[in-house]
């Protein structure tokens, strides 16, 4: 009997808060693979189900190979994800979201593993045209288009999860891989103006990491090949989010490959796209924050 999960990026945000899920829900065993490039070993969970190892995603077949024929399913959570950075970090976003994210698909495909594969809200709007705004949209979207060729020539099996600004517990809130949330919680502890990047109009579908997982969780679960969204009815602009804190700010200047519309989703990929709701709402959680 198959009775192992995989986590890509099992020590960053989303990847942690999943394991703490499936922990809760099955009872399967479960290794983490991340680099902690962003990932945090104060993530780390402590019991006798998780086995936590340091790698690339790009060496997984050697990482894994004794554990192969244990593998039940793989949850890749373990790319470089922030717009912005991909710029700087163009490097580090190709090997980890095109060679590594290959390897992951190569190794799932070869010894008949199912994935579920994190896709972005990124590369969605104004039409798709957005894939193409930053190296970490367009390496995403051509890993959604390998997918739906491998299905077509292997017949092989996948879940996809659009995120939409997860925001939560354990969220990132220092460094360039922190979350717009976790730096304005992190500004208000710290009684700092809060900094918003111009023009402070664009707009954002929060979603809470409770919600996320559990979408997660239910596409595995389901397992119906399908294309889910996890996102929230309700979208704010940065600069709304931001006066919810009630602290000064100031702006920054724009940056290269800012969305200014979080785009529902809307892709010419042959699979109905299954949208979920979130049921935590953001101001109420801000409200929380700040009083807490």
């Amino acid at each position: 009997m198959k009775n192992l999960i995989i986590v890509t990026g099992g020590s960053g945000f989303v990847g942690s808060n999943l394991i703490k899920l499936l922990l809760e829900k099955t009872n399967k065993k479960i290794i983490s693979i991340d680099n902690y490039s962003s990932g945090s070993k104060k993530n780390h969970i402590k019991n006798s189900r998780i086995r936590y190892i340091t790698s690339d995603t790009s060496e997984i077949e050697n990482k894994l190979i004794k554990f192969q024929n244990e593998i039940h399913s793989l949850f890749h959570f373990g790319e470089f994800a922030r717009i912005f950075k991909s710029f700087e970090k163009f490097d580090e976003c190709l090997k980890s979201n095109s060679i590594g994210t290959n390897a992951v698909f190569k190794f799932c495909l070869e010894n008949k593993i199912k994935l579920i594969y994190s896709a972005t809200s990124a590369t969605l709007g104004n039409n798709g045209k957005d894939k193409n705004l930053s190296p970490y949209a367009f390496t995403k979207s051509k890993n959604l288009e390998l997918l739906e060729n491998l299905k077509k020539w292997f017949n092989f099996k996948y879940e996809v999860i659009y995120f939409y600004n997860v925001y939560g517990p354990g969220q990132i809130k220092k460094g360039s891989m922190a979350t717009v949330i976790g730096i304005f919680e992190d500004q208000f502890k710290s009684k700092k103006p809060l900094t918003v990047v111009k023009p402070g109009s664009q707009s954002r579908r929060f979603t809470h990491i409770h919600d996320t997982v559990n979408i997660c969780y239910e596409a595995w679960k389901k397992n119906k090949c399908s294309h889910y969204s996890i996102t929230h009815s309700k979208s704010y602009s940065i600069i709304e989010v931001a006066k919810m804190f009630k602290r000064k700010i100031v702006y920054l200047k724009k940056r290269r490959g800012e969305r200014y519309a979080s785009a529902l989703t809307k892709i010419s990929l042959n699979n109905k796209v299954f949208r979920r709701y979130g049921k935590i709402n953001l101001k109420d959680y801000v409200s929380s924050f700040i009083k807490s």
